[in-house]
């Protein structure tokens, strides 16, 4: 069984350069501690999704997690950088919208859940006025910010601090020795701690030890996910597949931390081989080559599976195989509360949202039994906060 901490690798010889890094941000945070750099705070719901580490700690299938929570209830918001896009500025996803114009992950959203409105912006403040202020997205309820926890300049009522099982924050180093994105001290500005990719037979003693080794404030809740598969699907066919143990694999990825899916999936097929390239890689002329050649070394009968994020972007590559794209699925993730955890969790983030937005269907209910002449506080400039409530 792979155990917490398993992936994760300090260059020694680079912790000079670490602690040079690492003074820069905690000047940086210090300056947001002490008010000379502005956190700005906002009159509807913010939440955000995000980690203090280089690489994938499952930001997106959370991010979705709260999707599903909350579409039937409210009128939700993504917004994100678009990291590795082509346009500037603020952008609001509609039917026209390319993969190119908004980036790989914002984009699978967008495709996935046509009844939200997917944004990008850089600048998260401006791109949240955007929302609230456009007449077309102005009945936006809550607003989920995609990797936003080192955007100090937005001030989220909830703050959820995400923590790869196999990379855990308490063991690794500042960037450029480890993958820490600024110090571990940076943990007490989360709400939530949720570790995600954690393995599914996690013993109850395994559970005590993390937590005391996360080292919480008693405001902060901590909580375990593991990654569930679902069907597969041709990416180019939309065919299912609904078991591969028959089939020669070829793992296709582009994401930053592939292991745990192959982990996973060797299991489950008859035998596997990987290729692998780099997180968000845009697929040229070359790596098509490699992929076709790939796959034809492979014995019949054979697929490839990729990741959903990786089919955004293997959608718009020319030059593969019509074989190639015949036998390409995408294998869709979900994530799962441990130890029983899901209600609680759910609860939370509802409360919050029932609490703070006056537009919501959670919040009309609620002011359905108060008299018409009733002094609404939500009237009045606040701060909302997950803390105070």
């Amino acid at each position: 069984m792979r155990t917490e901490g398993d992936l994760i690798k300090i260059n020694d010889w680079l912790l000079p350069l670490s602690w040079i890094y690492g003074s820069i941000v905690r000047f940086r945070n210090w300056l947001f501690d002490i008010g000379l750099k502005k956190s700005r705070d906002f009159s509807i719901p913010v939440i955000s999704v995000g980690n203090i580490t280089v690489g994938g700690s499952g930001k997106t299938p959370h991010v979705e997690y709260l999707i599903r929570l909350l579409h039937d209830k409210v009128k939700i918001a993504v917004l994100s950088r678009g990291y590795k896009r082509k346009s500037h500025g603020y952008v609001l996803a509609d039917e026209n919208t390319e993969m190119s114009d908004i980036g790989d992950e914002p984009f699978q959203m967008h495709q996935k859940f046509s009844d939200i409105y997917v944004a990008v912006d850089a600048k998260r403040v401006r791109g949240i006025n955007n929302l609230q202020s456009n007449e077309e997205t102005k009945d936006v309820d809550v607003v989920l910010l995609d990797d936003a926890f080192q955007h100090r300049y937005v001030k989220p009522g909830i703050n959820i601090l995400l923590v790869d099982y196999h990379r855990l924050i308490i063991y690794d180093k500042m960037l450029p020795a480890g993958r820490l994105r600024e110090p571990l001290s940076g943990k007490s500005r989360a709400d939530i701690v949720i570790i995600t990719k954690c393995p599914k037979d996690l013993k109850p003693m395994e559970f005590r030890v993390l937590t005391k080794a996360m080292d919480l404030y008693p405001f902060q809740k901590l909580y375990f996910t593991c990654i569930d598969y679902d069907t597969l699907k041709g990416v180019f066919t939309g065919n299912e597949l609904k078991d591969p143990k028959d089939y020669h694999v070829l793992l296709l990825t582009g994401i930053a931390s592939p292991k745990q899916m192959e982990h996973d999936l060797k299991p489950m097929v008859k035998e596997m081989k990987s290729l692998s390239f780099g997180d968000h890689h845009r697929f040229k002329n070359k790596d098509v080559d490699r992929i076709n050649e790939a796959f034809e070394a492979l014995p019949e009968p054979r697929i490839i599976i990729t990741t959903e994020k990786d089919a955004v972007r293997l959608r718009e590559a020319e030059g593969l195989y019509e074989s190639v794209k015949e036998s390409m699925y995408e294998l869709p993730i979900k994530v799962s509360f441990m130890l029983d955890q899901e209600d609680n969790f759910n609860e939370k983030i509802i409360s919050y949202v029932r609490k703070n937005s006056r537009n919501s269907i959670l919040a009309k209910r609620k002011d359905e039994h108060k008299s018409e002449d009733c002094n609404h506080s939500g009237n009045r400039s606040r701060t909302i906060s997950f803390r105070n409530n």
